[in-house]
């Protein structure tokens, strides 16, 4: 995997841009148990920093002992971090938020000790907000474009539908979140690309996977084709070759299948348009095909392979389409923005 270049975050708590920090009182004693709480805390917040670092390729960090923190980017949509008791749904109940939209699995829930179930039916019981979950997998971009259709619309009905503040959050607020907030006021409230996340940058230092959203944009309007690729590693002295990247983000790995009559390890798979980076695990050790094609070295002198996957059979007028809505500053004519609400009106997720 690329070292990431970094990115100067500022944490913020309450909504205020401050930074997060922890205060101990003069004399304050405190118990082994509750020291060993708080340092096995740290850790985690230290694994996931360094994790989330690894794969959104920019120096972030998350703590989430420090409790929930969040930012306005307009008056009716704030951005933050997972709520992590019920206590933090009365704290959003008191800024006039009317949907917390969760993008969290139950992965990011367990990892971090996040019980959903008393978050959610606290929600029910308060009667005043409404909690709803529409899952993405964290660190993976692919799954961010492929699900940000599904997730917008669901957003787009349920704010319709409550009005008041939208609370939109992931694990720490820094990348699902910002994306997904990105995205609609993109395709529903009328930024440019651009202008959002201009305007998201002032409020939340974050993220967000802006090639994930332009391809999923343009995924609405041209439709979602895939083709077939096949990866080869040449080599009959080794035991295993898997890789990561791709399609399932660098948090997973795909393993490849040996074939005995060309001595050599295959992979086949069926992706949409759009260009993919991805690393060999070769007998677990992290390597590049000298025979495919490489990114340019990092400063770090990091690189990875990649492949540029295109569509079949395409019209002129619908690759000039998909390189514009990928392009550098994309926009949307009000017909095009049209055919993306009335899309996201009436999509039906299976």
């Amino acid at each position: 995997m690329r070292r990431p270049s970094p990115l100067n975050l500022t944490m913020v708590r309450g909504g205020s841009r401050r930074s997060n920090t922890v205060k101990t009182a003069s004399g304050a004693s405190t118990s082994s148990a509750e020291s060993g709480a708080v340092e096995a805390g740290t850790e985690k917040s230290d694994s996931y920093s360094t994790n989330m670092t690894q794969a959104m390729g920019a120096v972030l960090t998350y703590r989430h002992e420090l409790g929930m923190n969040y930012n306005f980017i307009r008056p009716d949509l704030i951005v933050g971090s997972c709520l992590q008791s019920p206590l933090d749904v009365d704290k959003l109940r008191k800024i006039g938020v009317k949907t917390v939209f969760c993008l969290q699995q139950d992965p990011d829930l367990e990892y971090f000790g996040v019980d959903i179930r008393a978050i959610q039916e606290y929600c029910q019981q308060c009667k005043d907000i409404e909690h709803c979950r529409a899952e993405i997998r964290d660190f993976d971009a692919f799954d961010l474009r492929l699900r940000l259709p599904a997730v917008v619309s669901k957003l787009h009905k349920l704010v319709n539908c409550n009005g008041g503040v939208t609370y939109i959050h992931c694990t720490a607020g820094l990348g699902r979140a910002p994306a997904v907030a990105l995205a609609y006021m993109f395709w529903i409230i009328g930024y440019s690309l651009n202008e959002g996340h201009q305007l998201l940058q002032s409020k939340r230092a974050c993220f967000p996977k802006l090639e994930a959203i332009k391809l999923a944009t343009a995924d609405i309007l041209t439709g979602l084709s895939k083709n077939s690729i096949t990866l080869k590693w040449e080599s009959d002295s080794c035991s295993s070759v898997e890789i990561s990247g791709l399609d399932v983000g660098w948090g997973q790995i795909i393993p490849f299948a040996y074939n005995k009559e060309k001595r050599a390890w295959f992979l086949e798979r069926e992706l949409p348009e759009g260009r993919y980076e991805y690393k060999y695990i070769v007998d677990g050790k992290w390597l590049c095909n000298e025979n495919e094609k490489k990114t340019k070295a990092n400063a770090d002198g990091h690189v990875n392979n990649y492949i540029q996957v295109s569509r079949d059979g395409t019209s002129v007028e619908e690759r000039e389409l998909r390189e514009r809505l990928t392009g550098q500053n994309p926009d949307l004519t009000k017909e095009e923005r049209l055919m993306i609400r009335e899309y996201l009106e009436q999509y039906v997720e299976r």
